[in-house]
């Protein structure tokens, strides 16, 4: 397949999938009169990355999925690792966002910036 004909089948566009070829995540197709001619499971590995793209994983942890583990290590596992440092650093996120939200729903009653920064230094202090 060319690299037109994956894009049109894998719904990305063919610079994301020369990015992923860069980035070692794909690998490197053979070249038939300088044009990349890929397999048909490459469309496979495409799901499982725009998947692993989708669940919020880095390209470092995609490539970890695809090349961070044993040979044998079968799917399930390599997911069920990853996914459960994900899913600790979406609850660290959450609760960042829990706190970012309750300071931008309190009233501010500051007369000017001065005031203003004051006020936090002042809290700041205290929370120390």
């Amino acid at each position: 397949m060319r690299i037109g004909q994956v894009a049109q089948e894998s719904g990305l566009a063919a610079s994301a999938i020369r990015y992923y070829e860069q980035a070692g995540l794909l690998p490197k197709p053979r070249r038939i009169g300088g044009r990349r001619h890929y397999d048909r499971s490459i469309l496979e590995r495409l799901a499982v990355l725009e998947r692993a793209k989708d669940c919020g994983f880095s390209l470092a942890e995609a490539r970890e999925l695809l090349y961070g583990f044993r040979e044998d290590a079968p799917p399930s596992a390599r997911w069920r690792t990853l996914a459960v440092r994900k899913i600790a650093e979406l609850d660290e996120l959450m609760r960042k966002i829990v706190v970012m939200k309750e300071m931008l729903e309190r009233p501010c009653a500051c007369q000017d910036l001065e005031e203003c920064g004051r006020r936090i230094l002042s809290k700041k202090r205290s929370a120390r």
